[in-house]
């Protein structure tokens, strides 16, 4: 076939040039269905939007139908900044004046000054080398607890201190070592892992060692509690981290008090907590509104109009979140959305009134509570609309449905796409035939054109040499 493809050879005609227009003019068979196609595909994108902005909704919805959030108490601290508070579900509204006369800390004490260019390396101990540590004092005086670490012989100030740092103190108290420079020599010093007298370190005695190394009592500084007094209560603790002075709350001290001036940590209800949850809701829908806008927006049928456009499963949507929106839960102070100061607006978007929602969370939090995490049969608001956006979302809801449909018109414009390709591909070579049998004709035709030439002419000749 490839010699009928170029011109001056049989019927002379382009047969290339013309089949390539053809198949451009049959193409165009294909054009209606890679757009139906690309739209389909959009509004798969514009399903998988909207589904996210859901989830979105869904989030704050859930927030404000957890019952939890309205049991969570909050501390305030006024009078000063010594003293910082956390409450935990088991705390108790309450005002607990805290004054604080002293802060817990951590012991120290150091051995003897050690000189010399070798201070560091040179070898103290000798065999059966011991350290004895002993940490607080009971109202006798003794120590109310002790450790030994064994020394290997050989060892020098260096390779004590790591051995100290080694050694497994259990669960008594403990201590952690260092090396000084006190300016005229080395110091092996020793401090108390943990605060508070008990776990303070008062002695280290050596044995089995040079008598250069010793403790010295001068460097000690003696660790103490916490003290503290919660509404004229006497109040001790190892750490300036105070737990169960007031039931359900932590204390943080920070600095001491001063006298008659006690800073006053006032436990309540965390409103502040709720009107966030409340306002992450309202902008929420609204979020969700605007994107749902974004979809649907019509621009006069340019190219930048939604995806959605048009489309019955926003419709859908929309139609059930409003009427949950609007619904009401009967029993309590609060049966509506209006009564929290929240509207729907004409652009169907919420509107808050921030002052009466503030005053409804600040004077009747239960009527709140009960309103949005209703724990009856009668589901709270958050439970209804939360049930709704369930719906929505789940695989044969209307999400889940119109993104199988579009899916499903995708197939079925996939499958009609090849089939119009390959109708096409027959009649291109429906045409190609036609023209190979049109130049083959045309070809014998100008050939017989050529004999019969030669034969006129021939006898022309004839008839005038006889003349």
């Amino acid at each position: 076939m490839a010699g009928i493809s170029s011109p001056g050879i049989g019927s002379g005609l382009n047969v290339t040039q013309l089949l390539t227009d053809l198949r451009a003019a049959e193409n165009q068979k294909l054009v209606p269905i890679t757009k139906q196609k690309a739209d389909q595909n959009a509004k798969i994108s514009g399903y998988g939007q909207l589904k996210n902005a859901l989830e979105q909704f869904q989030t704050s919805v859930n927030k404000l139908n957890d019952p939890k959030l309205y049991q969570s108490l909050s501390t305030e601290i006024r009078g000063g900044s010594a003293v910082k508070a956390t409450a935990s579900g088991e705390a108790t509204a309450g005002r607990y004046d805290v004054e604080v006369t002293q802060l817990a800390r951590a012991g120290s004490l150091a051995a003897t000054s050690i000189q010399g260019d070798e201070a560091l390396t040179k070898s103290l101990a000798g065999a059966g080398a011991n350290l004895s540590l002993s940490f607080g004092r009971d109202a006798e005086g003794s120590p109310t607890a002790t450790q030994n670490i064994p020394l290997t012989e050989g060892s020098s100030l260096e390779s004590i201190r790591d051995q100290i740092n080694a050694f497994d103190f259990e669960d008594g108290p403990a201590v952690s070592a260092s090396i000084v420079n006190d300016g005229t020599g080395y110091r092996l010093a020793l401090n108390s892992t943990a605060s508070g007298k008990d776990a303070s370190i008062n002695d280290m005695s050596f044995s089995g060692v040079s008598t250069e190394l010793a403790a010295d009592s001068s460097t000690a500084y003696q660790g103490r509690d916490a003290e503290l007094k919660v509404n004229g209560i006497g109040i001790t603790s190892a750490t300036n981290r105070v737990e169960g002075a007031i039931a359900g709350v932590t204390l943080e001290v920070e600095k001491v008090t001063e006298e008659g001036s006690p800073n006053t940590v006032i436990v309540a209800r965390n409103t502040l907590a709720v009107r966030e949850a409340v306002e992450g809701f309202v902008k929420g829908y609204n979020d969700l509104k605007t994107k749902i806008g974004e979809l649907t927006a019509f621009n006069g049928g340019g190219d930048a109009a939604g995806d959605l456009i048009g489309d019955r499963a926003v419709r859908t949507i929309e139609s059930q979140l409003r009427s949950a929106l609007v619904g009401s839960v009967p029993g309590g102070d609060i049966n509506r959305l209006s009564d929290m100061g929240i509207e729907l607006n004409k652009e169907g978007k919420l509107e808050l009134d921030s002052s009466k929602m503030s005053k409804a969370v600040a004077e009747n939090q239960d009527a709140v509570a009960a309103f949005f995490a209703s724990d009856s049969e009668e589901a709270g608001m958050g439970g209804q609309v939360n049930e709704v956006v369930n719906r929505l979302l789940s695989d044969n809801g209307t999400l889940g449905s119109a993104n199988r449909s579009a899916k499903a018109s995708i197939a079925a414009l996939d499958v009609r796409f090849e089939r119009t390709e390959a109708s096409i591909d027959r009649t291109i070579e429906r045409y190609r035939k036609q023209f190979s049998q049109l130049d083959v004709m045309m070809s014998q035709m100008s050939s017989m054109s050529d004999y019969l030439t030669q034969q006129f002419d021939m006898i022309n000749s004839q008839m005038s040499s006889r003349k």
